[in-house]
């Protein structure tokens, strides 16, 4: 009988060890999370109640195609899918209505050169394929949208991104003045906040039209829009941008414009596969001052 107790109070003995170990071992535990938990917290990482357009756009079930605006009734439009952008053709205006592409930090890394050769569309009959020569001696650049930079990953997409249909005329300072420190820009935020979503083209004002070509006649934009999407930054954010089609050397919030504006200027609905509450809260309103950090 003496023997039993004797067993019993060592195992009870053993178990009230281990329940003290497993105890002293929590308190370390939350010790040593309360210290960064609370930081996260108090700096806005952590967030214990998350605003409702956060939520919606955690529950997007895919975000591949975010970038790319509603399809247009109003003109002529036939959608090309390349490796690193996707373009809505306008066959009459020998033109993108839009070029739409993710930008994220896997595709800035620089695996290939700058091709420079500019080719004429593959998918396009011959015939109505604007080539390089259309633009000889025009005093026109040509522009690309989607930028051969933002294409560096992947040598198809280098190349797709000297295709015409990816090229606009566009004014020689410009394109390599205030339009490259845009693209310059959107690189910088990429990689800060590890994707963003764009999308540019051309904007025609009311009036008659320019037009270029020795084979094709290739309509020459007024202006030109970009509109820049982070929908996975505290909360989601938008901007829209606006350049005269002219030469200049302002400060990029000479250019700045809500994403609702540059669709009333352009006729295009832009991010229509964000939650519609999201959307209308991105679109509203911008602030620069976000992007720069």
């Amino acid at each position: 009988m003496t023997q039993r107790r004797r067993k019993k109070t060592t195992r009870s003995k053993k178990q009230s060890s281990k329940g003290w170990l497993y105890f002293v071992l929590l308190i370390i535990a939350v010790a040593i999370a309360y210290g960064p938990v609370s930081n996260a917290l108090q700096s806005g990482y952590i967030d214990l109640k998350p605003a409702a357009s956060e939520k919606a756009v955690a529950c997007l079930p895919d975000l591949q195609a975010l970038e790319r605006p509603a399809p247009l009734n109003d003109r002529p439009e036939q959608i090309l899918k390349r490796q690193g952008y996707t373009v809505s053709y306008n066959k009459e205006l020998k033109l993108p209505n839009w070029v739409a592409w993710e930008l994220n930090r896997e595709k800035l890394v620089e695996r290939e050169s700058r091709s420079d050769k500019f080719l004429p569309d593959p998918d396009l009959p011959e015939s109505e394929a604007v080539t390089t020569h259309d633009y000889k001696g025009s005093g026109w650049d040509r522009g690309h949208m989607c930028p051969a930079a933002d294409n560096r990953w992947h040598w198809r997409a280098m190349q797709e991104s000297f295709y015409m249909t990816n090229i606009c005329p566009q004014n020689h300072n410009l394109n390599r003045g205030d339009w490259k420190e845009l693209e310059d820009a959107c690189r910088e935020w990429a990689r800060e906040e590890g994707s963003i979503y764009i999308a540019c083209g051309p904007i025609f004002y009311k009036g008659k039209r320019r037009t270029i070509g020795r084979e094709h006649r290739i309509a020459v934009p007024d202006a030109f829009f970009k509109v820049v999407l982070c929908a996975h930054s505290h909360p989601p954010r938008a901007i829209g941008f606006i350049y005269k089609n002219t030469s200049g050397n302002r400060p990029l919030d000479s250019y700045v414009n809500s994403v609702d504006q540059v669709e009333r200027i352009t006729g295009i609905d832009f991010f229509p596969a964000l939650p519609d509450e999201v959307e209308r809260q991105v679109e509203a309103t911008y602030d620069l001052t976000l992007w720069r950090r």
